[in-house]
């Protein structure tokens, strides 16, 4: 798919097919996560692609939505906070560099036909936990990733005026 159509047709699946993710669909989108830039390419970031029941049971109890559950896949994006670049204030970018793997998720997922949707509204604490994640892993975002059982409507996008100002 080209890149721009893959922009477009990018969308957060909430309803997903129980067929599996082809293997050679889920090496590339390892590799478009292993391309993500990362500041100082200090590379803080680790990709669960989870199947495993057991361990896909302790984790949608962190975000108990039903269409979690039912795709074939669900990746945990981790961020460290040990390894990762620090801001001039001490903050880390952690999560700025595990964001940044993310979205290279996403819209490669969309480019291999894939379905996915950005969680952030989980109870963190009880991820890292259920993952079994040692203190310095934080797990920053998850995404359900499979095949759509239906396609979602297009939304509607603010005019570019609205959200890019040019300062010359």
């Amino acid at each position: 798919m080209e890149f721009y159509e893959a922009l477009r047709r990018r969308r957060s699946i909430r309803s997903y097919r129980a067929e599996a993710v082809p293997e050679k669909a889920l090496s590339r989108l390892a590799e478009a996560i292993r391309l993500a830039p990362s500041a100082c390419n200090n590379q803080p970031t680790r990709f669960l692609f989870i199947s495993d029941p057991e361990i896909r049971r302790r984790l949608c109890a962190c975000y108990p939505r039903a269409w979690l559950a039912a795709a074939p896949v669900i990746v945990a994006a981790l961020g460290n906070t040990e390894t990762a670049w620090r801001r001039f204030d001490g903050s880390s970018a952690h999560v700025i560099d595990t964001s940044i793997a993310m979205e290279h998720l996403v819209l490669a997922a969309a480019a291999e036909g894939l379905g996915t949707c950005w969680i952030c509204a989980f109870d963190q604490q009880a991820a890292r936990q259920a993952l079994r994640l040692p203190e310095c892993w934080e797990v920053v975002a998850l995404t359900p990733l499979g095949f759509a059982a239906e396609e979602p409507a297009e939304q509607s996008r603010k005019p570019i005026d609205e959200t890019i100002e040019r300062l010359a």
